[in-house]
């Protein structure tokens, strides 16, 4: 894809970034099946994404557009050879983003809410942390657009639950 650093110098550019700012939360996006793309080079993508632990990957499969160069590349990659790739990476993101949220248990956190949700016929608000974990709330109140300080009481899935936190 054109870029011009390696992957040694793409992970020293993550240990400084963890170094000064400890609770990054890096997140990429990543295609799978790129024509040409062998089982070897899959793997060691996997492994380079595992020793990187990014919070959260988007993951796509390549889709042929007509009109690009990659649409003509011999070795296209087999569609459920795609999807295979795809579910790995995902479930590693998964992964990951569940280690991570974890280390929140317990800690007050800062949340911009924005959306209210309705779950179970019960009133929830959901929001970003300054590192943009989404945090759900039980809540009756409108919260639309508010910074709020809350505590975070467990997980949900793969999304942080808050709770009001006075101080």
């Amino acid at each position: 894809m054109n870029r011009r650093y390696s992957t040694e110098e793409f992970e020293k550019g993550v240990q400084l970034l963890r170094k000064i700012y400890p609770n990054v939360a890096l997140t990429t996006d990543i295609i799978v099946g790129f024509p040409g793309e062998t089982e070897e080079e899959f793997n060691t993508t996997y492994e380079f994404l595992k020793r990187i632990k990014f919070y959260k990957m988007h993951v796509f499969k390549y889709s042929q557009r007509k009109g690009t160069r990659a649409a003509v590349m011999p070795n296209q990659i087999d569609g459920n050879i795609k999807e295979e790739r795809s579910r790995k990476l995902i479930g590693l993101s998964d992964k990951n983003e569940m280690e991570y949220n974890k280390e929140y248990i317990g800690k007050e956190v800062e949340v911009l809410f924005e959306e209210p949700h309705m779950e179970n016929g019960k009133s929830f608000m959901k929001g970003h942390t300054t590192n943009y974990l989404v945090v759900k709330m039980e809540t009756e109140e409108n919260l639309d657009n508010v910074l709020k300080r809350v505590r975070i009481a467990g997980l949900d899935g793969l999304e942080l639950v808050g709770e009001n936190y006075a101080k």
